[in-house]
This record gives structure tokens, sequence and C-alpha cells, in this order.
């Protein structure tokens, strides 16, 4: 298989994590949503990163969908995601925090990157920064109650790899102090501590614009 994007997205190395934990081996194709946008269309149409694609040669797109299809490779005894019951709902609620506030930070970091200063909405960038700090405060309430354990059950799951993965971008791409969450910020430090991270983590690189045609 071959892995599409860049390690500084949250969401392409949260995949690269998944597949390495899984033992499932990919190519990786370093390629940027600035520089390298026509290339990643003639596999992801809308541009976006990152993309999968399988040994048929078929081409998954989005984080969550791809992170399905390696879930079910792995088999439920394996799968990253709970399956059932109520450690299925809590991870998917923690993951779905972690990732709206990743996407306001992306939001932010977007406007920066790909709007001139004097176009900028102030009102518009405060109001990511408010959403995207709700939901670290509402991980932060959850990472305190789990005081050092996993967030859900007694092993690492999805839900550990996003916010890891997603705390780490939002400090050092928007940036945000996590200092301000203590408990998460633990939590973020204690996935990046793992080798697995380290071995995917880059340092975050703006993309630069590419111009369309």
């Amino acid at each position: 298989m071959i892995l599409i994007g860049m390690f500084d997205s949250p969401y392409v190395r949260r995949v690269a994590i998944a597949m390495t934990l899984l033992g499932l081996e990919f190519e990786h194709r370093n390629w940027s949503v600035g520089k390298d946008f026509d290339r990643i269309r003639d596999y992801s149409p809308i541009g976006r990163v990152p993309a999968l694609v399988l040994d048929s040669g078929e081409v998954l797109a989005e984080s969550a969908l791809i992170l399905d299809y390696l879930d079910s490779l792995a088999g439920p005894q394996r799968a990253l995601l709970p399956t059932e019951g109520g450690a299925r709902r809590q991870s998917l609620r923690l993951i779905g925090l972690a990732t709206g506030a990743v996407d306001k930070g992306i939001t932010m970091v977007m406007e920066r990157v790909f709007r001139p200063e004097e176009k900028r909405h102030a009102p518009w960038t405060d109001r990511c920064r408010a959403q995207a700090e709700g939901a670290l405060a509402e991980l932060e309430k959850h990472c305190a109650q789990r005081n050092g354990q996993w967030l859900v059950g007694d092993t690492m799951t999805l839900a550990d790899i996003t916010l890891g993965c997603n705390g780490t971008y939002l400090r050092e791409a928007v940036p945000l102090d996590l200092s301000v969450y203590p408990h998460l910020e633990a939590h973020v430090n204690r996935c990046e501590a793992l080798p697995v991270f380290a071995r995917f983590h880059v340092p975050f690189d703006a993309p630069t614009p590419a111009p369309l045609p």
C-alpha cells in the first residue's frame, strides 16, 4: 500500500502510526498539499491527504475511512477502535472532540498561510480558537479523570493516537498553549515519548500555495 501525504499533517500521521501498530507495511509519498497539489489530485480528486492506495489500485481518502478499513484488515481482536458498546461510543466521542479541535486549528493555520494579512478576518479566527479551546477543555476533563491511564480501557486505542497527533499539531502549528490543559498535555507527551510517534514526527512545515490552473 502507498500512503500519500506529509507527516506534519495529524491525519496522515495517525494513519502511519496505526498502520505500524497493526503491522501493515506501506510505501510513503511525502507530497505536500501546497506544491504537490496536482499530483495528489490524481489520487484524491479533492486534493486532500491522507490518501491510501491499496494493493488493488483502489484509493481511499479521508483518514477516518482509511482507519476503518485498516481495522477491518486487522480484525476485531487487534482493531485500534473498540468494536462495540460503551467503549466504542466513548472512543468515538473523544475522537470527535480531538478532531474538532484540530479542524479548527487547521482552519486558523490555513487562514494565515493562504490569505493575505490584510484580508484576514479576526472575528472568524477568534471563533475557531474558541471552538478548539472548548474541545480541549472537555478533553482535559476526561484526561484528568483517567489520571495517567489510556483514554479508554487498559490499552492504547485510536482515541489516544488521535489526541496525541492532534495535540502536537495544535501546539506546534497554530500554535496553542497546551500547558493550560495539564492532564491533556501530559497525555500528549506520553504518546509522543513512544518510538512509533517519534518515528513519524516531523516539524510543521507550512504549505506553499500552488497556483491554480
